[in-house]
């Protein structure tokens, strides 16, 4: 927290900005600014409301400093830039960037909100660094829902590729150490992103469909056709990482695709076969220098770092669990929850590089991290009297919410 101290001109939003973490970091049923604010002995949610809504700081620069925080402790010059989105469902129409659209959180189209993340990887640990959330072409054609929102006047409409370049460029302007990007089939089929990246030249290992056109010295073929002409001696067995349940062996195999006409570098495609099921998947790699198939292999495996940092950030810190409307609010949420799981990450990190390893107990990961610190340190308030006080103050609450809703439902009837 002391690095993001200087972030806000006052003490009193920086000492709740704190108990706002604590209370992300708490084991609490369901976290939310009635929750955290009970948590950190508030009379009620309006000053953790107001922290969010109005206080004067820059969730930006925040985020800015988690980043620092992160690159740090876990940086590396080899590290992999992975890029997701990540939906949050929601109710009713009224939330910055909600429509009906697909969502890979329940894999089908819903009511939702959909953000980019950019997560940093390498194999101390890894962490969100930055997040932007996507304002559909419905919202930014409707100045007035916009305005209504408080999305800023100069918005416009952008892909989430486009979101992800932006992300992208932007850490390594500030400088973060990295050497290869990897995303899924949304990333993978922008070519303005691949483009960037080969202009930095920074490697990457995006998927592709299996009808992407992929040209190599025998003519222009499908992804999918050029797999199933591979011979079987083209094939092999590669881990792609360890998991829960042991290491991820796949089939791999490497093609080499012809160079644009005044481009530099090295193309492939790469191919994972399933083991098990036979199922194919395939990726569109290129890097500025000659790499084995092995490397390729290690930065496709690092995706999968994505989805562990969406399942910690909201299981642990609450990621997913806002009920803000505004576009601020938003962005102050996401930013201090990317803050509690990136002290979760870099913790772990740290534990598993100084302390002498136990044969006999896994390492601390940031679950038992977080239940440690939420037991020990991030204790809640446990005076009866506040507990029948918010109480009272949560009914209370309630029954001038049912009063208005009525009281509306009767002025609308004819």
């Amino acid at each position: 927290m002391a690095r993001v101290a200087g972030r806000f001109a006052r003490v009193e939003p920086r000492r709740r900005a704190r108990a706002f973490v604590l209370g992300l970091l708490a084991d609490l049923p369901r976290k939310n600014c009635w929750t955290i604010a009970e948590h950190a002995g508030d009379a009620s949610p309006a000053g953790m409301q107001h922290l969010l809504g109005r206080a004067s700081w820059d969730a930006d620069k925040v985020r800015d400093d988690v980043r620092d925080f992160v690159v740090d402790h876990l940086g590396d010059e080899n590290a992999v830039l992975v890029v997701d989105e990540t939906g949050d469902l929601k109710k009713g129409t009224a939330s910055v960037g909600v429509q009906r659209q697909h969502t890979g959180t329940a894999g089908r189209i819903e009511n939702s909100q959909v953000a980019v993340y950019l997560v940093y990887a390498t194999s101390a640990g890894h962490a969100a660094i930055d997040r932007r959330l996507y304002v559909p072409r419905s919202w930014t054609q409707d100045p007035d829902r916009c305005r209504a929102a408080g999305i800023p006047d100069d918005l416009r409409f952008a892909t989430k590729p486009a979101l992800a370049t932006e992300m992208i460029g932007q850490a390594l302007d500030a400088g973060v150490p990295a050497r290869w990007v990897t995303g899924d089939e949304v990333y993978g089929g922008d070519p303005r992103l691949s483009a960037e990246l080969e202009q930095r030249q920074i490697g990457y290992v995006l998927a592709v469909s299996r009808k992407r056109p992929t040209t190599t010295r025998a003519g222009v073929f499908r992804a999918g056709v050029l797999a199933h002409g591979l011979p079987k001696n083209a094939w092999q067995q590669l881990s792609a990482g360890t998991g829960a349940k042991g290491h991820r062996f796949y089939d791999w195999a490497q093609v080499d695709i012809d160079n644009p006409p005044g481009s530099t570098g090295h193309r492939w495609l790469l191919v994972r076969r399933n083991r098990r099921t036979g199922e194919l998947a395939y990726y569109r790699c290129y890097s500025p220098r000659p790499v084995p198939l092995s490397t390729l292999v290690k930065v496709a495996g690092r995706r999968w770092t994505v989805e562990e940092t969406f399942q910690a950030a909201k299981g642990l810190a609450g990621l997913d669990q806002h009920q803000v409307r505004r576009w601020a609010s938003w962005h102050r949420w996401t930013t201090l929850a990317m803050l509690a799981h990136a002290f979760l990450a870099v913790t772990a990190a740290i534990e598993r590089g100084t302390t002498t390893a136990d044969t006999e107990l896994s390492p601390l990961t940031c679950n038992e991290i977080q239940r440690l610190f939420a037991a020990l340190l991030a204790q809640p308030v446990r005076d009866l009297a506040h507990r029948l006080r918010w109480s009272a103050w949560r009914r209370l609450h309630q029954a001038r919410s049912r009063t208005s809703h009525y009281q509306r439902q009767a002025a609308q009837q004819p």
